[in-house]
């Protein structure tokens, strides 16, 4: 059994379609601009990492002229903080870009009757007390792994209320996805290893579903370490079952020596290694589909688009995967393999090619 591909369309066709895509973005992004003129940004940021400080970076950047942008700064336990630097710095690039850095206490009540408000939370802890504070506006939740927005849904009954539209977006392509770069770069493969904790269950049952969806569907096998120490004994389980390994976005795709553990034993084995990070490439990873922060902030606006406009038929968030924008290959490990990849852009028209 082997894995089907996508046949590979001719040069000509290949460009044409590159030319349409571009031409569709490009509408896209007019539309989504023009719709978020008149929207009343509100931002919560919860942390000060590098990867979120960029998101809203992308944000701010791309905010129409004339438009409102409101950056709330939140400290432990949700509360507001932001020292008096921070807050002259905000304000003097408020006043440059046009845009504004307000309290959020005060946001719903300075919006014209004209304006759409929308709240877009940062990361998990912005996620967690977003979804407990009152108020009405739409909410969109942006850069949470999937198993942080497990967690939240399963602690956060507010999520769900009746009178609040949720959009979520995750920082994780889906699993879909993933499969589809193995199958690029792989053609006549189609054992897939796995290491997983515990905790794994949600991406677990995903990639599952994925596999099994394919035609024809993957062999999968998925063995769980429940702590560090168990990783080796996984890994020696399943090695010999597999043509390659995908490393999850979980407790060991998170921690860099459990995916150490991974590459060493790939590496002895002939394996290549697949996952969804840059940081897994440069590591010793073979490929991965990834979305920079500041692609992952251009979705979040058009997702937030989509929920600002949607009507009150259903109270359960809308839950949208990363979008991969990017391959990325470790040419080294490639020749290392003895395989002969496609460039990175032409797997990353792959994968946003219609399947």
């Amino acid at each position: 059994m082997f894995v089907a591909v996508n046949p590979v369309l001719p040069p000509f066709f290949r460009r044409l379609w590159r030319a349409a895509r571009t031409v569709l973005a490009a509408s896209l992004a007019c539309a989504a601009g023009a719709a978020f003129a008149a929207v009343n940004l509100t931002v919560l940021m919860g942390d000060d990492m590098a990867a979120s400080s960029e998101f809203v970076q992308r944000l701010r950047a791309d905010q129409e002229p004339g438009g409102k942008f409101e950056l709330v700064r939140l400290g432990p336990g949700g509360t507001e903080t932001q020292p008096a630097a921070e807050q002259a710095a905000d304000a003097e690039r408020a006043a440059n870009a046009g845009v504004r850095t307000r309290s959020l206490r005060g946001a719903s009540s300075s919006s014209s009757s004209s304006d759409v408000p929308l709240t877009m939370a940062v990361g998990p802890a912005a996620a967690r007390a977003a979804v407990e504070r009152p108020g009405q506006e739409p909410l969109v939740l942006a850069m949470l792994s999937r198993l942080e927005y497990e967690t939240l849904k399963a602690t956060s009954p507010a999520l769900k209320r009746a009178d609040r539209r949720v959009g979520v977006l995750l920082r994780d392509p889906a699993m879909t996805d993933q499969l589809a770069l193995v199958n690029a770069v792989l053609p006549q493969k189609h054992r897939l290893g796995v290491v997983a904790t515990p905790e794994s269950e949600p991406l677990v049952r995903e990639l599952q579903r994925a596999a099994q969806g394919a035609n024809p569907a993957w062999d999968l096998r998925v063995e769980y370490a429940p702590d560090a120490r168990s990783i080796a004994s996984a890994l020696r389980l399943v090695v010999p079952n597999s043509d390659a390994l995908l490393v999850l976005p979980d407790l060991i795709g998170d921690n860099q020596a459990a995916t150490l553990s991974v590459l060493r034993a790939a590496a002895g084995a002939g394996l290549p290694v697949f996952g969804a990070s840059e940081g897994l490439v440069r590591s010793g990873g073979l490929a991965a589909a990834v979305s920079t922060p500041s692609q992952l902030a251009q979705q979040a606006r058009q997702l937030g688009q989509k929920v600002a406009s949607a009507g009150n038929s259903s109270n359960a968030p809308l839950v949208e995967a990363a979008t991969p924008a990017t391959v990325r290959v470790n040419a080294t490990v490639a020749r290392g393999l003895g395989l002969r990849l496609p460039e990175e852009r032409e797997l990353t028209d792959r994968l946003a090619a219609p399947r």
